[in-house]
């Protein structure tokens, strides 16, 4: 069985009062089968996560345990993992056939065993017709779907991914994403995923852990942690574009914020200092709503993105391409319905219900 358990897990740089603390007691229970994505921007902590999982970076403090074995101590060979990395790892001397057979052959394995191993990932990747070739003849999603090869045929409890797409155009990202569904729908092993990438994160996990700064800011399906965020980290960071984040004062159901005061559509859920969230897709134009001075419209095809301010503060609203838009220097009303107003306490940024 390929359950994961990471148990307050810590990473330190150096030791004592010197110690620089990159990763915070992060814990998280991952079913066997299931695919987690961690996501986070440039530093947070995700890709140091992975490789502690990995056994490539020692672990500070606390325990991760595969298949329920704990394996702090256990060298990378010995923890039934295999990993896909950024830049596929490939030997260029070497055809298709021999990349993906080079750790079966290592492990000594009988031929016939890695010859049907290596058939069966091909099959699998449409890889059957490449495998006498070498790296250089290969376009570069081939050359992932061959380091992906090379992982599958090892039969290991765990995939690891780290940031495996971010070598690809767009396009091609986009068809090796639904690859990597089906992979993994196909042979059912547990997976982790890393990426700073929030739309590889939103279709590709079953669940998510949103890292900032070496914090799990939370964990959930991509439905849940995009419709209740719990950190205003969160629900800047999940979303294109992200949530308006607005900090004001509530009274009831006024809100006052920098250069305007506005009426909510229903009492905040308590009085004081509050930050209030609202998707760009929630904000409707409304003759009488909330007034917000247009500063720029974006034609993005089938929708448009109009950049506006309440007061002092950026406020961004979704409309459909097919409505008539709003000229730069024009004041619009703004509305919302308030199952879509999101609330964060000003201090701890963290979110409030309702």
């Amino acid at each position: 069985m390929g359950a994961l358990s990471i148990r307050n897990v810590v990473k330190e740089y150096g030791r004592g009062a010197q110690a620089n603390r990159v990763i915070h007691g992060v814990s998280a229970e991952i079913a066997d089968g299931e695919f987690i994505v961690i996501v986070g921007p440039s530093g947070c902590g995700k890709s140091t996560l992975l490789r502690m999982v990995a056994g490539l970076e020692e672990i500070s403090g606390g325990e991760i345990a595969i298949g329920g074995r704990v394996v702090n101590d256990v060298e990378p060979a010995d923890r039934d993992i295999a990993m896909v990395f950024q830049n596929y790892a490939l030997y260029p001397h070497m055809s298709v056939y021999d990349n993906m057979a080079y750790g079966l052959k290592i492990a000594k394995l009988p031929r016939d065993e890695i010859d049907a191993r290596v058939k069966k990932a091909a099959g699998i990747l449409e890889l059957g017709q490449l495998l006498e070739r070498k790296p250089r003849q290969l376009s570069g999603g081939q050359r992932q779907r061959v380091a992906m090869g090379r992982a599958i045929v090892r039969n290991p409890q765990v995939f690891l991914f780290d940031e495996p797409l971010s070598n690809l155009d767009a396009k091609l990202r986009a068809q090796t994403r639904i690859e990597i569904r089906k992979l993994h729908a196909e042979l059912g092993v547990t997976s982790l995923f890393v990426t700073h990438d929030q739309v590889e994160a939103m279709t590709l996990a079953q669940r998510m852990i949103v890292m900032n700064r070496g914090v799990m800011e939370q964990i959930g399906s991509p439905e849940a942690v995009y419709a209740r965020p719990e950190t205003t980290f969160v629900a800047g960071f999940i979303g294109s574009p992200p949530m308006n984040l607005v900090t004001g004062r509530a009274e009831g159901a006024r809100f006052e914020l920098p250069g305007a005061v506005v009426a909510l559509p229903a009492p905040a859920p308590r009085d004081g200092d509050l930050v209030l969230g609202a998707r760009p897709e929630h904000l409707a134009l409304t003759p009488g709503g909330w007034p917000m001075r247009v500063e720029l419209v974006e034609m993005l095809g089938a929708e448009r993105l109009v950049h506006g301010r309440i007061g002092e503060t950026a406020i961004t609203v979704r409309v459909d391409g097919t409505q008539s838009p709003p000229s730069a220097g024009q004041t619009v009303g703004l509305s919302i319905a308030p199952a879509h107003l999101h609330w964060f306490d000003a201090g701890s940024r963290r979110r409030i219900e309702a």
